[in-house]
């Protein structure tokens, strides 16, 4: 311990290195906490390049192991979330490809408990933040529990699970300050990002509006990594599985999501809250893209790949069942917290694959349950039990709930009648696919992961003008926030590698140039003869060229509908009764909810001599909590004119894109506002009219149920 200052004395002495991103690891090799020196930090040992992973690689187990166990007792990702219970129903079985039992019967029911979650943040955090969404659900299977651990991001950041605590490490807040809480836009996550060129595809989704969703209910939802389906012939199939939801697939502007996050930063649980408490019941489709097994090697990707997806327009998505969420929980810690999901946990008929990273995932989600939920009885906690029965030789351990009888408790045994016995495969014992493996034991990944840049551009030239200018308003935003100029630089020469204009187009917002030579990332923290690095990134032209389903705006999910939205209508004493009644009407019939905002609480007097209850002031709400506008007729209304939070009201909400509605005198209010000379007439979120016409009301429901009017940007940021 000679080599060991006291913990405080000394501290002093070390700011200026550590205001130079300095610290005691300079010029020192990489180590285990052993002190053995590593060889390979990126790769974890498998058998053969596209093998599955080890058991035996220690360096791999140490580290992860060390990184699940940082935290407790919140999650260390995923810790902020929400949930609620449902069903599965299978409407299109497809025991061709699995004998799982809840996938090969029409009509039947399984019960759910989706757990959605942001990935950075604390528990305290907000719901809005830039991220990656949690999409985990939790089937309570007749044959076990089945758990589907997935995003709303098909793809991930990084390829092998041995990145993973140090992508986590990096967009966690800074270690010697805690800043920024929730939040990619800082100096250690684009360090990091810019030195792995295989995170580029994620980067492309994250800086998207897919990272900002108006709900839970409106995000689609993936399994991220290829898995198998196995037939009672012992038959495989590859499988991608996917969650589409019935209301589509919406976000708000990055603006919004700022001030949303000041203004209720609890909004998207209380969302879903509401959604379910109003009859309003969140529902997805399930499909599936099935690879027949002989198909593994045909595609211009790796299957194994996390960080590629398999295009709709090449393998579509068969739905075969829907997801309907139909009850909060009674208590969120019992349920929402304490629920325990793994991707480990499978069923007969269900199997994975050898992806790097979910091979990593087997090992760590068991790992850190024990530390978050502190024993291995963790299955044992209400939520997490399984419905069938459940008979092992397991005994013990902290907090056991079970009363076991009998004295036995190991396998084989005579005394206990040899039970419980051992299932076969024919009485529904998992049996793990006989997958031929003849391979060295290396730490190197396959040279069909070396293209790291195909499916990014894909994604971006998937994209409308709109979402495309989103992404660059998003990089230009995120690398604003970074201090150090040379991180910016090689993060402009990654993106000039996906497509030169976003490049340009970023760089411009930064005040920098686009480097004639994107930097090599992976000299960094390697040495030069490093024999690790035998594939440098490459560029493989792509089957398909576009694809209509990576873009929110173009992609069919659904029919336009207005179910739950919340349309604020801006009202005072004075305000017409009947045109009121009209739209609250109209909108309730369409599953629409109508909020009064007024002046002050209470009641407000109609021009008929009647009353309206209040449900928020301008005080209490904002239009960013709203997904619509509407300004109702009355003599009164002259007095919201003079008040300037009723304006910001209106003028934040045309800024947002959103739909405004009015009426008599609700349409001279408008000209008060900022947006009056700018708004263009054929402008179709600017309905104006007189309801006793019938009219109105149907085109201000219908432009409503586009979501956004997102020709109005090119107004706005010109």
């Amino acid at each position: 311990m000679k080599n060991q200052e006291h913990p405080i004395k000394g501290q002093e002495g070390k700011q200026k290195d550590l205001l130079q991103n300095k610290s005691d690891a300079a010029n020192k090799f990489m180590t285990t906490d052993q002190g053995v020196r590593i060889n390979d930090d990126n790769n974890s040992l498998k058998a053969g390049e596209r093998g599955p992973s080890l058991l035996e690689d220690f360096i791999l187990r140490e580290k992860i192991t060390h990184f699940d166990h940082e935290r407790i007792p919140e999650r260390i990702v995923h810790a902020r979330g929400s949930g609620a219970h449902g069903y599965f129903e299978v409407t299109n079985p497809i025991p061709q490809f699995t004998k799982a039992g809840f996938l090969s019967q029409a009509g039947k029911r399984t019960p759910v408990f989706t757990r959605f979650s942001t990935v950075a943040g604390s528990r305290g955090s907000t719901d809005l933040a830039r991220d990656v969404r949690g999409f985990s659900v939790k089937f309570y299977t007749d044959e076990g529990i089945y758990d589907l651990v997935g995003n709303n991001i098909p793809v991930f950041f990084i390829q092998d699970a041995a990145k993973f605590p140090d992508l986590v490490h990096a967009v966690k807040p800074e270690p010697h300050n805690e800043i920024p809480q929730a939040a990619s836009a800082h100096d250690t996550f684009w360090d990091f990002i810019s030195l792995m060129p295989e995170s580029m595809h994620m980067i492309m989704w994250t800086m998207s509006d897919r990272a900002i969703p108006r709900s839970y209910r409106m995000m689609e939802g993936f399994g991220v990594h290829t898995f198998r389906l196995i037939n009672e012939q012992g038959e495989s199939h590859f499988v991608k599985f996917h969650w589409k939801p019935k209301l589509g697939t919406h976000a708000v502007v990055w603006d919004e999501a700022q001030k949303i996050s000041g203004k209720n930063p609890d909004f998207h649980r209380q969302d879903l809250w509401e959604a379910i408490e109003m009859g309003h019941f969140p529902e997805w489709e399930f499909g599936v893209q099935v690879i027949p097994a002989e198909d593994e090697d045909k595609f211009d990707f790796d299957l194994l790949d996390p960080t590629k997806l398999v295009p709709e327009e090449i393998v579509p998505v068969t739905v075969i069942g829907k997801m309907v969420l139909n009850r909060n929980p009674d208590n969120f810690f019992a349920e929402t917290e304490q629920i325990a999901f793994h991707p480990g946990h499978v069923v007969p008929g269900i199997d994975f694959s050898n992806d790097p990273l979910l091979q990593g995932r087997l090992f760590s989600y068991t790992d850190t349950q024990l530390s978050r939920l502190g024993s291995p009885n963790f299955h044992e906690i209400p939520i997490n039990r399984t419905i069938s029965t459940m008979h092992n030789n397991q005994r013990d351990g902290h907090m056991r709930q079970e009363i076991n009888i009998g004295r036995v408790s190991y396998h084989p045994n005579s005394l206990g009648g040899g039970c419980p016995y051992q299932a076969k495969i024919a009485e529904g014992g998992f049996s793990s696919f006989n997958e031929r493996i003849d391979a060295h034991k290396v730490r190197e990944r396959s040279d069909s992961f070396s293209d790291h840049f195909s499916q990014a551009k894909l994604f971006f030239d998937s994209q409308t003008d709109v979402e495309k200018l989103h992404i660059v308003r998003a990089l230009r935003f995120e690398l604003g926030k970074v201090e150090t100029t040379a991180i910016r630089v090689r993060m402009l020469g990654l993106l000039s590698q996906v497509d030169g204009d976003l490049a340009a187009e970023v760089a411009k917002g930064l005040g920098l140039e686009v480097p004639a030579k994107p930097e090599t990332p992976m000299n960094h923290g390697v040495s030069a003869d490093d024999d690790h690095q035998k594939h440098e990134p490459a560029f493989r032209r792509q089957a398909v060229e576009s694809s209509d389903a990576l873009s929110m705006i173009k992609n069919p999910t659904v029919a336009p509908t207005i179910s739950s939205r919340k349309v604020a209508f801006v009202c005072a004493d004075g305000v017409s009764e009947e045109q009121v009644a009209t739209l609250k009407s109209a909108l309730l019939a369409e599953g629409a909810k109508a909020c009064i905002i007024a002046p002050h609480l209470g009641f407000i007097d109609t021009d008929k001599g009647g009353q309206l209850p209040v449900d928020f002031t301008f005080l209490t709400a904002s239009s960013v909590l709203f997904d619509a506008v509407y300004v109702p007729g009355g003599l009164g209304l002259n007095v919201l004119s003079e008040n300037d939070d009723v304006l910001d009201f209106v003028n934040e909400a045309y800024k947002h894109c959103k739909v405004i509605g009015a009426e008599a005198e609700g349409i001279e209010l408008m000209s008060g506002t900022r947006f009056a000379q700018k708004a263009e007439s054929s402008d179709e979120g600017l309905v104006f009219g007189d309801s006793d016409k019938g009219s109105f009301t149907e085109n201000f429901i219908a432009a409503v149920s586009q979501h956004r009017i997102w020709a109005r940007e090119a107004l706005e940021y010109s």
